[in-house]
């Protein structure tokens, strides 16, 4: 009789009976961090908080993520502020102005830009020593223990503006200090660029007020334009020694919608006890967590997938806005987040919602639809403003409701920003198959982006269709060199990518003029820019030849699906030699992200040594002691030549949909079980990862070889299962009839509410 490994044994054990992450994947250390960037992150998308100690204090960074200073970008809405005014300084060669009028301000200006609330800090100086620090995933919830005794738990509530902190075996009183960051007082001087951040002084406002009444605080600050915002905390002792206190932010815009201030929440919620809010708050995160789960050998990169999930369900919801590049944990240290913190739709929120459809995240993905959706009005202000015509592109880096801010305008201003945001828009209706999504969000968006792209394009001298001038982010940075007269690999993907999903949206729903305009379109595009070795290039007069962070080229690869390995020989040739001048390059001037971005490739090309090394370079080098990711080669051994720490999200999400990437894929048309992972994983077991058409996948490995696979379908539709076991039987089939294959596949006709289990047989 076959024996299963004990260890593989505990692991199936515990897949099936709870997808909770363990003690192994949490964070736990001995001391508090002592910078901000490596605190102790707790969020809920709205507000968030990061625990480590300042000097002699501990301290609690608290953020909100609307707390915006929205003043326009200072000289960027000017007459020359048009898509055909930069084609004719390109065309004249004379580049200097566009420079001048619309990347410079960027650096230059302190605002619009994303702005920290403020901070709680206790003084413990010289009382105690800290003897350790851990951050529970399951229940989102980090304790502190001192040498004496004293103990704290502290959480931000999963589904209030809210968090909670619960002080054990107090000896003395404590008394929290609420610290406003300094809006007003000397400049710190030095460099002033969008990455190492402005100073917040400059920000011209006037110092908030800071207001004690006994066990409470209330600080109110006022921005730009009447803008005002509210921290509140509030304590109270539970019996002896023990203390329990709640703070909240609230934040206010002129002439939109209110919303309930901090010093009522937190009246309100401090009725309700630490404990009976702590229930409320596990059990949403309880929920989350039986989204999805993996296990696999590699114990590095299976921990950072779950704090990859931890922050993905601290930082994205519905109701909140969509994750930033820093999202609820804006920079601590006196001055503007890098990069202003802001919304740069030109990698950045693409990169940090890939893991949700896989993951089985949708839910919590549809907050970046809803702020689209929300800002569609000023997107299209824009296309009309900026490109003189109608429908939709969006600007590549925006403020809180949408607007353009300028910086490098390859990217900023490009115009297929609203393509890739469209290739979201399809994702969550292939994943999702709701079709009230599909016609109200999704086929909507792609029409508009359609429309907007026949306007804007023209036919070369071959009849083809084109951009007047196209780009390639962020090659050749913000030169005239980074203009080309010809469509960009990166563009052209887009671009074609927006018509054929126009034209099978359109179809889907019985709209067969449209798909049929669409298709017509599709059709005057010509083909991708390949070296004779068969290699991406960026345009057709540039190959790659530099070592850059974005592979912009690459996009017909990954994300969009375009050049796929299923097509055969050809497909396969392009995206293996492309992959190998990459790596032959070498990854001097890759980011974190690079290698995040590089496993997703990788495993598209099923290379799954490739990937998982990728992944694993990521979090060992771009990665600090929390999690979050850094940009820059932290280990200084040749990763990259960028060794700074500017910390952003999008890296830490492709590499979860990486993972994701290397144990399912269905983008081809069909599902396939493990199709990217290391020989040596000799046994993995995931649950309820998600595929298109609407399906559930779960699936075992043991001893090397795939032994089960579980799929369920939410709604009724054909799944075709690319087989992962010669020889198999059905342990089970509810809703759903298997029609047997001859080529290696099965097709699985599928009842909303319907599952099959296949199991290997020998």
């Amino acid at each position: 009789m076959y024996k299963i490994p004990i260890s593989l044994f505990l692991v199936l054990v515990a897949i099936n009976a709870s997808a909770q992450p363990t003690k192994k994947h949490d964070l736990q250390f001995d001391s508090l961090a002592i910078v901000w960037d490596e605190a102790i992150p707790l969020g809920n998308a709205t507000v968030g908080a990061l625990i480590w100690k300042n000097g002699e204090k501990l301290r609690f960074s608290l953020d909100r993520a609307d707390i915006w200073d929205m003043r326009p970008m200072a000289g960027l809405h000017r007459r020359e502020f048009s898509y055909k005014w930069v084609q004719e300084q390109v065309e004249k060669k004379d580049y200097k102005p566009v420079q001048q009028y619309f990347d410079a301000p960027y650096d230059k200006e302190p605002a619009p830009s994303k702005i920290p609330a403020g901070a709680l800090e206790f003084d413990f100086a010289g009382k105690n020593k800290v003897k350790s620090v851990h951050l529970s995933l399951d229940k989102a919830l980090c304790e502190v223990q001192w040498e004496d005794g004293l103990t704290l738990k502290t959480f931000v509530h999963a589904t209030e503006p809210v968090g909670w902190f619960k002080f054990e075996n107090v000896k003395t009183d404590i008394n929290p200090q609420l610290i406003a960051p300094k809006y007003e007082g000397k400049l710190s001087g030095g460099e002033v660029n969008s990455l190492v951040g402005d100073d917040l002084a400059r920000l011209g406002y006037k110092q908030g007020t800071v207001n004690r009444q006994g066990n409470s605080i209330i600080y109110k600050q006022e921005g730009w334009g009447g803008f005002k915002y509210e921290i509140t905390v509030q304590w109270k002792k539970i019996g002896t020694g023990t203390i329990e206190g709640v703070w909240s932010i609230s934040s206010q815009y002129p002439d939109k919608k209110l919303n309930p201030v901090s010093s009522s929440l937190v009246k309100t919620t401090i009725s309700h006890g630490f404990e009976k809010d702590f229930v409320s708050h596990a059990n949403w995160w309880k929920k989350f967590w039986n989204q999805s789960a993996i296990h696999v050998p590699d114990p590095v990169i299976e921990k950072q997938w779950y704090l990859e999930q931890y922050k993905f369900g601290s930082a994205a919801r519905r109701g909140a806005p969509p994750i930033s590049l820093q999202a609820v944990w804006t920079a601590d240290n006196g001055r503007i987040p890098p990069w202003k913190g802001d919304f740069h739709h030109d990698l950045n929120t693409q990169l940090s919602y890939w893991p949700s459809y896989s993951g089985n995240h949708l839910e919590e993905g549809l907050g970046y639809f809803d702020h689209l959706d929300e800002n569609l009005a000023n997107y299209k202000r824009y296309t009309k403003m900026y490109f003189g015509v109608d429908g939709l592109a969006v600007p590549g880096v925006t403020t809180l409701d949408g607007t353009e801010m300028g910086g490098w305008i390859q990217y900023s201003l490009s115009p297929t920003v609203s393509s890739w945001l469209a290739h979201h828009y399809y994702l969550q209706w292939r994943y999702s198959m709701d079709t009230n999504f599909l016609k109200n969000r999704a086929y909507p968006w792609v029409k508009e982006v359609c429309s907007f792209l026949e306007k804007i394009t023209v036919k070369d001298e071959n009849g083809q269709r084109k951009l007047p001038i196209s780009s390639s982010p962020e090659i050749k940075d913000n030169s005239l060199e980074a203009w080309f007269p010809q469509n960009t690999n990166y563009e052209l993907a887009l671009m074609k990518f927006s018509f054929g999903a126009g034209a099978e949206l359109a179809l889907e729903l019985g709209l067969v003029a449209e798909s049929d305009h669409w298709k017509e379109i599709l059709s005057q595009f010509g083909d991708y820019a390949i070296t004779e070795n068969e290699e991406l290039m960026f345009a057709p007069n540039l190959p790659y030849q530099e070592s850059h962070r974005h592979f912009s080229h690459m996009m017909a690869i990954h994300p969009l699906g375009l050049i796929k390995w299923e097509d055969g020989e050809k497909s396969q040739a392009i995206i293996k030699n492309t992959i190998a001048l990459l790596d032959k390059v070498g990854p001097d001037y890759w980011c974190g992200y690079s290698y995040a971005w590089l496993a997703n490739m990788k495993a598209r090309a099923k290379d799954g040594e490739g990937a998982a090394k990728d992944l694993s370079i990521f979090a060992k080098a771009f990665v600090l002691p929390n999690s979050f990711h850094v940009n820059g080669d932290q280990t200084k051994s040749g990763l990259s030549k960028f060794t700074y720490r500017p910390f952003t999200l999008e890296g830490n999400f492709a590499f979860a949909a990486g993972l994701q990437e290397m144990l399912l894929q269905s983008y081809a048309g069909f599902i396939e079980i493990m199709p990217a992972v290391p020989e040596t994983w000799k046994n993995i077991a995931f649950e309820k990862l998600r595929a298109e058409g609407a399906f559930l996948i779960s699936a075992k490995k043991e001893n090397g070889q795939i032994s089960e696979v579980k799929i369920e379908s939410e709604k009724d539709g054909i799944a075709t299962l690319k087989l992962p076991f010669k020889k198999y039987q059905t342990l089970s089939a509810r809703l759903v009839t298997v029609n047997v294959s001859e080529d290696g596949y099965v097709e699985l006709k599928c009842k909303a509410g319907g599952s099959v289990i296949l199991k290997a047989t020998n």
